[in-house]
């Protein structure tokens, strides 16, 4: 395991501060103070530069409580250190695991085991423990560098360019739904920034894989840009807290944050519309993200963008609407879709308008995914299905219950 109750954080290549394990589960980050004197940027944006250490009782800061890793990968992990030392938390699997993370911080362990001691039992998982590495989500993921058209898995002491998610569990066509959904979204929403996927093969890896770039890396596998997910920046932790909440709480983050401005809720606004149109309903918090940028926060590009729905066991919507928790997605009603533009700050006149235009690009959305030669014919049939039985029964009907509202309100 890792030999010391401390990390160096870097932001980039540069050093920014420890981060240390103190008795009780008390974690305590403190920047340097050759990085406070440099004005060099913050790694969060709940850690302002200052002098005053920053302390968390019991947990982790969600800041780097989120950078540690999810699902198959962290589960690998554990099983590799406890090869070693049965103690694992997950402050060890973030000092052993903390190189390669999302954004533009890492967390270097100042004495590392070798990982070649880790144990594995497949050639996925080898490549995943072969290098300091963690990912989010509960999928199996690999980090990988492209070198010309071909990609592979990183080596020890690389940066990542692309992420690779390969074949998990026993949701069939998982990757072909994922990639369908973003290709439908593409259409959905042509003047946002939607995260190019594609399907294909990894070397030395014998199975097929989404491929997605990294937008937080440059081709050549820099760190290039920052950014925290919006359960870092509502102060959440990893794991099941990420459904905690409702979607206007991100609106409303950005409205109150200094340098937000109202494009930015909109856009989030059209992006959670057509997560609910393809039935992406684990649309969570750590599936949107803000870049840090010198004008303020800003949306990254959307990822993650899975017809989730086409599972019968994934038919709660992520968030909550308004007060509404846990709502089926076959119940989402023009009133829901009311509300929670309501909650972003937006008048009948701009939702309707927002409708309007989704509507005119349903048939390009539709059109993509019969077109495309990714996924069965059955599920390409099945997703466009249910979006267009989903737009009759949710979101066509949306002038009719702004024109009821204003006539209840006595304005026409």
């Amino acid at each position: 395991m890792a030999k010391s109750s401390w990390g160096k954080v870097y932001f980039k290549e540069i050093y920014a501060g420890n981060l240390r394990e103190e008795p009780g589960d008390r974690y305590v980050f403190t920047y340097d103070q050759s990085y406070l004197d440099s004005q060099s940027p913050k790694i969060s944006y709940l850690m302002p530069l200052r002098k005053e250490p920053y302390v968390s009782e019991n947990r982790l800061h969600p800041f780097f409580d989120n950078l540690v890793a999810e699902g198959w990968l962290a589960n690998a992990q554990m099983r590799a250190l406890r090869s070693i030392e049965p103690h694992i938390n997950r402050f060890i699997l973030l000092l052993n695991f903390g190189e390669d993370l999302a954004g533009a911080v890492s967390v270097i362990d100042p004495e590392p085991i070798e990982h070649e001691k880790l144990q594995h039992s497949d050639e996925v998982t080898a490549a995943a423990l072969s290098i300091r590495a963690s990912l989010s989500g509960v999928q199996r993921k690999l980090l990988l560098k492209k070198e010309n058209s071909l990609y592979r898995p990183v080596l020890p002491g690389e940066l990542s360019t692309h992420i690779a998610k390969v074949p998990s569990g026993n949701l069939s066509e998982l990757l072909e739904i994922e990639y369908l959904s973003t290709l439908a979204v593409k259409k959905l929403l042509p003047d946002d920034e939607i995260v190019e996927v594609s399907i294909g093969k990894i070397a030395n890896i014998n199975e097929e894989a989404l491929i997605v770039p990294r937008f937080d890396r440059t081709l050549t596998g820099k760190r290039s840009y920052h950014f925290e997910e919006f359960n870092q920046l509502l102060k959440h932790s990893s794991g099941d807290d990420k459904y905690n909440g409702s979607y206007e709480d991100m609106a409303r983050f950005i409205k109150e944050t200094p340098g937000g401005i109202s494009f930015e809720i909109v856009k989030l606004f059209k992006r959670i519309l057509a997560c609910f149109l393809i039935g992406n309903t684990d649309a969570h918090f750590k599936n949107f993200a803000m870049f840090h940028t010198r004008d303020g926060l800003r949306l990254t590009p959307s990822y993650d963008l899975v017809a989730a729905a086409l599972y019968p066991e994934f038919q709660s919507i992520a968030l909550r609407i308004g007060k509404v928790q846990d709502l089926f997605i076959g119940d989402l009603k023009s009133k829901h879709i009311l509300l929670l533009g309501e909650k972003f700050y937006l008048s009948g006149d701009e939702i309707f308008y927002i409708i309007e235009e989704l509507g005119k690009n349903l048939p390009k959305a539709l059109e993509s995914i019969s077109n495309s030669s990714i996924g069965s014919l059955l599920t390409r049939q099945k997703l466009m299905k249910k979006m267009e039985a989903r737009w009759k029964g949710s979101f066509i009907s949306i002038g009719k219950h702004l024109l009821k509202k204003q006539n209840r309100d006595g304005k026409s």
